[in-house]
């Protein structure tokens, strides 16, 4: 069974542990210590054993680090989580806007000239390193490696995942493990390299065809690898993950111990490519003059999704949408005050396992009403829960982990007569994911060329949101897959195949949130009669399916070219959903997909 509801630490939990947690700094010399969200392999998300820094601070989100001294404890968020670090760390954890206040500035002004803060050097990278010493240039204070002194205090932390490994069938890869190792391996030997050290976990299942259940949510082997100029492959992962993948992995991939894989680096001959962003400290240290700073190898092509992967991402949003569609029905018919928040997770996450393909959910169920809705990463618990009242709004964020593919769908939805205000600013918020929709553009654009484009409409009104406008999405991996992102901080160029969502939003504290959220994925455009013959064009595929609430549509905002792609989208959802869905729902769903 999928469904739980995070049960985040009260915030009188922190104190004892931030006493404990000063106690050993003091023990060690230093004058303070780096909690980060980060594990080894630089991941968005963590096993719980490395949920260290939700068990200092009480703080769950996906993104953030606390910096500990003797009189201060910063924790350090960015804008999607400015509301919800307000309610779960305890008064002596003070919160910190981040990247806008940058770590070496607040810790120059905290500490006196000669100052050690102390760090895991497992869990920071060579370029987070070097950022922060270069802001600390001059001031006298240092940074030392030491032992996670967390993990010192912390008696009942879990074990580190052993989940047993799977092979991913080729029918779904869309290419052998065998072809992706010689081609990258390829690229490095062109590039004159090596070797490449693979650290993000992700990259790992993808370039193997293997999938785990060492991430919560997320099917993804926990490990390290190398892979050689000529294809081969050191896999380092315990030995009891892999019992029963000897024979898919074969001769070209040779297993290790993760114990093993210093002593390796250190015999390993240069250069040796490594990604400055994902590799721990302690791995590029061993590597020394070796390292060539680079990109993952296998993180483009595993953006951009080959025939299978995309063909069978299309396919799981299909069974996906017809599960939503059954939710948005069943709630529709639930009078206002008689639903909470957790009725509508347990429900839509019954009707996903209808599926023999789910394997799993593809996050924690984001259902947030009222006030909840406006925060952003909203995990709904005992505590929260929340009744679904007339004239409030719910956030329902969701998505399933299917053989075939990743997906992660959000909707809008208004419980009885929505407030103008929040009709008016969804209806805003609409319209710049349907501009995103529409949208083409010349190939070599990246993210941040365009990001902008999904935003123009509140932007026109006064508003604005705190997250970018879209994340990459894997293939039946993780739900946030790099390096592709719509936001404004994103180089890397768009190209064909890659699965993004388009997800503006809304979000006005102590009242509502609004986002709508489709996954998209990047194709060749067709060419135009009036068009740049030798200019070459790319757009979107939407692969997401189901009704945007016509309830909080302000018709008199949109424009025709507006009206006509809501009414196309309607249009295929009803074609496609529909044959899917009982006949009560079908019912609903003709009623929902009216044309506006």
């Amino acid at each position: 069974m999928f469904q739980t509801f995070e049960v985040t630490a009260r915030p009188e939990q922190g104190p004892p542990r931030l006493a404990a947690l000063r106690e050993e700094i003091s023990k060690e010399g230093l004058d303070g210590f780096l909690v980060p969200r980060a594990d080894a392999h630089q991941g968005e998300y963590v096993a719980p054993h490395d949920e260290r820094l939700a068990w200092l601070t009480g703080f769950t989100g996906s993104a953030g680090f606390c910096a500990v001294l003797a009189e201060r404890a910063g924790v350090f968020i960015d804008g999607r989580y400015r509301t919800q670090v307000k309610s779960q760390v305890a008064a002596q954890f003070t919160p910190v806007p981040w990247p806008e206040t940058h770590l070496g500035t607040w810790l120059k002004d905290a500490l006196p000239q000669g100052g050690v803060i102390g760090y895991d050097p497992w869990l920071h990278t060579a370029g987070q390193l070097a950022d922060l010493e270069t802001v600390l240039e001059g001031s006298g204070l240092s940074l030392r490696a030491c032992d996670n002194l967390v993990d010192r205090i912390w008696s009942d932390q879990p074990a580190p995942p052993e989940a047993a490994a799977k092979e991913h069938p080729l029918a779904f890869a869309g290419e052998s493990h065998d072809a992706k190792r010689a081609r990258l391996g390829a690229t490095l030997a062109k590039a004159g390299h090596h070797a490449a050290l693979i650290t993000l976990p992700d990259s790992l299942c993808w370039l193997l065809n293997i999938r785990g259940a060492d991430i919560p949510r997320n099917p993804v082997v926990q490990g390290f690898c190398v892979l050689m100029s000529d294809g081969h492959v050191h896999l380092f992962v315990n030995p009891q993950k892999l019992a029963n993948l000897q024979e898919h992995l074969g001769p070209q991939v040779s297993t290790h111990p993760q114990t093993a894989l210093l002593p390796f680096l250190a015999d390993l001959p240069g250069p040796v490519r490594a990604e400055k962003s994902s590799v721990p400290i302690c791995l590029s240290d061993a590597l020394g003059e070796r390292i060539v700073w680079g990109d993952d190898p296998c993180a483009l092509p595993k953006a951009c999704k080959n025939t299978a992967e995309i063909e069978g991402s299309a396919a799981a949003h299909l069974r996906d949408g017809a599960a939503v569609c059954t939710l948005l029905a069943w709630l529709d018919a639930q009078p206002p005050g008689s639903l909470t928040e957790i009725d509508v997770v347990t429900k839509l996450e019954g009707l996903r396992r209808n599926d023999n393909a789910l394997q799993d959910i593809s996050f924690e169920t984001i259902a947030g009403t009222g006030a909840n809705g406006a925060i952003m990463h909203y995990r709904v618990t005992e505590e929260t829960n929340s009744p679904l009242q007339s004239g409030d709004l719910i956030v329902l964020d969701s998505g399933g982990q299917y053989l075939d593919g990743t997906t992660d769908i959000t909707r809008t939805l208004a419980i009885g007569p929505p407030p103008s205000e929040a009709a008016e600013a969804f209806t805003r918020v609409l319209k710049g994911m349907i501009a995103m929709s529409r949208l083409r553009w010349p190939k070599g654009l990246a993210g941040r060329h365009i990001e902008a484009i999904g935003r123009v409409p509140l932007w026109m009104a006064g508003q604005d949101f705190n997250h970018g406008l879209g994340h990459g999405v894997g293939a039946y991996l993780s739900v946030h897959e790099g390096p592709q992102r719509l936001s404004r901080l994103s180089t890397v160029p768009l190209d064909e195949g890659m699965i993004l969502s388009n997800e503006p939003g809304y979000y006005r504290e102590g009242a509502f949130g609004i986002r709508i959220e489709n996954l998209i994925v990047v194709e060749k455009a067709p060419d135009l009669p009036q068009g740049d013959a030798e200019r070459e064009m790319l757009h979107w595929r939407t692969l997401t399916y189901a009704p945007i609430d016509r309830r909080l549509i302000v018709t008199a905002l949109l424009d025709a070219g507006e009206r006509e792609w809501l009414n196309g989208y309607h249009a295929d959802v009803l074609a496609k959903i529909g044959p899917r869905v009982s006949p009560e729902v079908l019912d609903w769903l003709r009623r929902a997909t009216a044309p506006v």
